[in-house]
């Protein structure tokens, strides 16, 4: 069924009986072209791509939970493509373009809302690296402006710019970031994929891979055996728990990122902002709430939940850059699990063994990611060469020294 005002009014008189399903529950065949594991956004984008873009339409997603169940779900919902270095800029900008055709083009409500991205600096020393990438993103045609500390005033009065430790000297504005709604993403990649012919595979979880001479030739699951001619890996968190089923050892970590909303307010932030002297970013949902987040939890673990001193840190580092919070009430919080690659970007590349592909080492990113990682991955899979903009995210960038490290802070998962 196509969405539209005209199969609006027609279900309303009809007492909306007549909707059909966004996706079919199909039983898993013996074998397909491609055998995606992950039902995730990641996941879900590549099969979408794999079908339109290449006409690869035999392609099964196998996700051991419901689909959107992981990181798709669980995020601060931020899009933007403010990066610095070459190896990720041309990339996130590439997400954000088809950000801002994605819902015309699958015919969904992904609630794309782009409102601005504000990034505060409080030192000469953070004016200065915000000044170069904002000209580096300039060099790579991305929107990028500077603000000085009236500039932020005039769009945020109710800071603390005066904070003897973090005074708001100003921020660099990218206008074209924004929000988008979480679920909608891996709904609309999932309703337009199995409009294709993609089988979604929901409650089948991945219990081993079959290597023979060399070769993946397929999956164990909870519901038998599935044969594929070529296998493609998007597992997030879980990503080196399913890589190791075929004897690989990935360079990264899996730690939880925590997420919290507030109760429903009247309009207050009307943008996305984050603070540079600590780890908090905050923006408002439809509904009211307060959308926050910080740093990870610091440990290693597979739990979609967190620990309780990473909540005091994250509200004390909003406490610092909102005073006011202090009379919001946080309603919920939840965690997913970041698979946290050596130098903070992500990978998209084949593996070892020929016909397995990987998508993985996240990060913070995932989520702003996923119609670029969808499209690139989709690319690699069909055509056996990695996409233009995805050039660098090699698997053996590692051992090469070739590290695309954003934040200069080393090849230490944690720190990134």
């Amino acid at each position: 069924m196509r969405y539209s005002v005209a199969s609006l009014i027609a279900n309303a008189f009809s007492g909306n009986r007549n909707w059909t399903p966004a996706w079919r529950e199909p039983e898993p065949k013996s074998r397909y072209d491609v055998v995606i594991v992950g039902g995730g956004g990641h996941g879900l984008a590549t099969a979408y791509y794999l079908a339109r873009e290449h006409g690869i339409r035999n392609v099964a997603i196998v996700e051991k939970g419901w689909l959107g169940s992981g990181n798709i779900g669980r995020n601060t919902t931020l899009i933007r493509s403010n990066y610095l270095l070459p190896g990720n800029e041309p990339f996130y900008e590439w997400s954000l373009k088809l950000w801002e055709g994605l819902e015309q083009e699958f015919n969904f409500n992904a609630m794309v809302s782009q409102r601005g991205v504000l990034n505060l600096y409080h030192s000469d020393a953070q004016r200065d690296a915000f000044t170069r990438r904002g000209n580096a993103m300039r060099m790579h045609g991305v929107d990028a402006e500077l603000l000085d500390r009236e500039g932020v005033r005039r769009m945020l009065p109710f800071f603390d710019y005066d904070n003897a430790r973090f005074p708001i000297m100003g921020a660099l504005l990218q206008r074209r970031g924004g929000t988008v709604r979480h679920d909608a993403v891996a709904w609309g990649y999932g309703r337009g994929a199995d409009e294709m012919g993609v089988d979604i595979i929901q409650h089948c979880e991945v219990t081993g891979i079959r290597v023979e001479n060399g070769r993946a030739t397929g999956v164990e699951t909870s519901r038998g055996f599935i044969g594929c001619d070529r296998l493609a890996l998007a597992a997030a968190g879980n990503s080196s728990v399913v890589a190791a089923m075929a004897g690989l050892r990935l360079p990264i970590e899996s730690h939880v990122l925590q997420a919290f909303v507030s109760e429903g307010l009247k309009p207050f932030i009307d943008t996305v902002v984050t603070f540079g002297a600590g780890h908090f970013y905050i923006s408002q949902s439809d509904k009211g709430g307060l959308v926050f987040g910080g740093d990870l939890d610091g440990y290693n673990s597979y739990a979609q939940r967190g620990n309780l001193a990473t909540v005091e840190h994250v509200f004390e580092a909003g406490l610092a850059m909102i005073p006011g919070l202090s009379r919001v009430k946080a309603l919920r919080s939840w965690g997913g699990v970041m698979d946290m690659s050596m130098d903070g970007s992500p990978i998209i590349d084949k593996t070892p063994i020929p016909n397995l592909y990987l998508n993985c080492g996240w990060c913070y990113g995932g989520f702003k990611a996923t119609p670029a990682s969808g499209w690139c991955f989709a690319h690699l899979i069909a055509r056996d060469e990695p996409h233009p903009v995805a050039r660098e995210m090699r698997l053996d960038r590692f051992a090469r020294g070739y590290l695309i490290d954003e934040n200069g802070r080393g090849a230490q998962a944690n720190l990134h």
